[in-house]
């Protein structure tokens, strides 16, 4: 496997470039053949379709070949099936060779020549890796943002945001993946709501390309927003936040964990800055992507975004900050007691759930 230019970038000249990738998407393979096939199925295949695309290079309004699509997936599980007890590889990087999870160490040879490199553990355990192009580097608050764009090598999870230790590390060209999709799900519909409202905001129907450009550049903000809020989270909660979630392996217990946590870190970054800057059609793409448990938790902010009042915005992020402190602490002594563990996150999820929900 060779890099692959996207977007009319130029791959860089690093000397190896070509043994660099190769390994890191040979760990993305062992990755996706030890946990690809956890996620449900519909999940699992809307993910293979993409990968598929990415690795073809197909444009993302390109619907795959069910036939090619469907030889693809055959021969990639055949490859899952050979490589599933195999070990992470070394990274070869300029003639040194790198464990595959040193992303610090691997990124200070890679920074320099244009590249990125990720590495870290996901949902439940699950190891992700992606190589791309460095499109800017920042510091923010202390951290150093590293924003790539185009990628040379990938697993079929792809994360837009993450933080470690110091580093926020942001994937252009999965974010871009993640909203097309939102987007394309709605034009199969056209349902009312805010998504509707970020696309007429940002002017879907004159000119799509220009308008899926800008809302990746208020979602990309938004996610560094919010993994900036991760860490602020992550200090008010304290190491035993993290040492927790690294044990979890239910998928209840730990949704609940990250969405109480998720929750608290907009109420003290992304969501004070969006009501701040008062522009609607970032703020309408963020009610877009807020679902799932973080949504169902946090019924006052969904009240606050329905009314399209920024004072109920405000109140609610500044309530947050004080209910999602008292929550994570909530579900930090639940797993620690007597009677703790993922059982008794399971318990605080039964039920009305008044203790969680604001």
């Amino acid at each position: 496997m060779t890099p692959r230019p996207a977007h009319n970038r130029r791959v860089p000249a690093m000397r190896d470039l070509h043994l660099t990738v190769d390994a890191v998407q040979r760990n993305c393979h062992v990755a996706d053949a030890r946990h690809a096939r956890d996620a449900a199925l519909c999940t699992y295949l809307l993910a293979m379709r993409e990968q598929f695309r990415w690795e073809h290079e197909l444009p993302l309004a390109a619907p795959p070949s069910r036939a090619e699509l469907g030889r693809w997936m055959t021969e990639r599980e055949a490859l899952w099936e050979d490589l599933e007890s195999s070990d992470f590889a070394s990274v070869p990087v300029a003639g040194k060779r790198h464990d595959p999870f040193d992303a610090a160490t691997i990124n200070r040879t890679l920074v320099p020549e244009g590249l990125v490199y990720g590495a870290g553990l996901g949902r439940l355990g699950r190891p992700h890796f992606f190589l791309g192009q460095l499109e800017r580097a920042e510091s923010r608050d202390g951290l150093t943002v590293l924003v790539s764009g185009c990628e040379y090598a990938r697993d079929i999870v792809s994360l837009p945001g993450a933080l470690q230790g110091d580093t926020v590390y942001i994937r252009r060209d999965a974010l871009r993946r993640l909203l097309w999709d939102r987007i394309e799900l709605w034009e199969s519909r056209r349902y009312s709501g805010p998504l509707a409202s970020a696309l007429e905001h940002f002017g879907w129907r004159d000119d799509r390309d220009a308008a899926l450009e800008q809302m990746l550049d208020a979602a990309l903000e938004t996610v560094i927003l919010h993994e900036l809020g991760e860490r602020a989270a992550t200090e008010r909660l304290g190491p035993g936040w993290d040492a927790m979630l690294a044990q979890l392996r239910g998928v209840r217990a730990e949704a609940l964990a990250r969405a109480v946590r998720d929750n608290l870190a907009d109420c003290l970054s992304t969501l004070p800055v969006l009501a701040d800057r008062a522009s609607p059609g970032p703020i309408d793409l963020y009610a877009a992507m807020f679902e799932g448990l973080r949504r169902e938790l946090f019924p006052r902010l969904v009240a606050a975004h329905a009314a399209a009042d920024l004072g109920a915005l405000r109140a609610a992020s500044e309530a947050g900050a004080g209910h999602w402190t008292r929550a994570g602490r909530l579900v930090l002594d639940a797993f620690g007691s007597a009677a703790g563990g993922e059982s008794a996150l399971e318990r605080l999820l039964g039920g009305e759930r008044t203790a969680l929900k604001l």
